[in-house]
């Protein structure tokens, strides 16, 4: 076995075991920015680097020319892999969804919107479920599909039927 074989099984073996127990050098690359050296980001590195190399060597090309198509490899896994971890570690949508992220939403009318006045309707946003008084330009019955038009207030919106319910 080559010592590029080695060298990716070992970066698989870390990448393994940063994937499973978390950042192995939490406290030894804290002065260092971003995540450049986490655990995933070297264990990327030496696995690509060693089966890149492996790779290379098996079409019997020189060291001269398997080694710079190793540390290619591991580069651009390494890139990789911090780029796939920042946006995991910062990728959450946590946040509450505000009354105008329900504009343009469809929905669904809860009690009877009449003409002049307010009824209830209820939207999905980002996985949760507002429940909004709503008014239309004209009477909407239960159960009628509207779409969210324009907030009046932090409790309230304007809707309109949608396109199969407009008689």
């Amino acid at each position: 076995m080559s010592v590029y074989v080695v060298l990716g099984l070992v970066g698989l073996v870390l990448l393994a075991a940063s994937l499973l127990i978390g950042d192995l050098f939490e406290g030894l690359t804290d002065l260092l920015p971003g995540d450049a050296f986490s655990s995933a980001v070297i264990g990327g590195f030496v696995a690509a680097f060693g089966f890149g190399g492996a790779f290379a060597e098996a079409l019997a090309l020189p060291l001269l020319v398997t080694l710079p198509v190793a540390v290619v490899s591991g580069v651009v896994v390494a890139w990789f892999a911090g780029w796939l971890t920042g946006l995991v570690r910062g990728g959450g949508s946590d946040g509450t969804p505000s009354i105008t992220d329900s504009v343009g939403r469809s929905g669904r009318v809860v009690s009877e919107i009449p003409r002049d006045g307010y009824g209830l309707v209820r939207i999905v946003v980002g996985g949760h479920t507002l429940q909004l008084n709503a008014r239309a330009a004209g009477p909407l019955g239960a159960g009628s599909e509207v779409h969210v038009t324009e907030v009046l207030s932090p409790t309230a919106v304007t809707v309109a039927p949608a396109w199969d319910e407009i008689v």
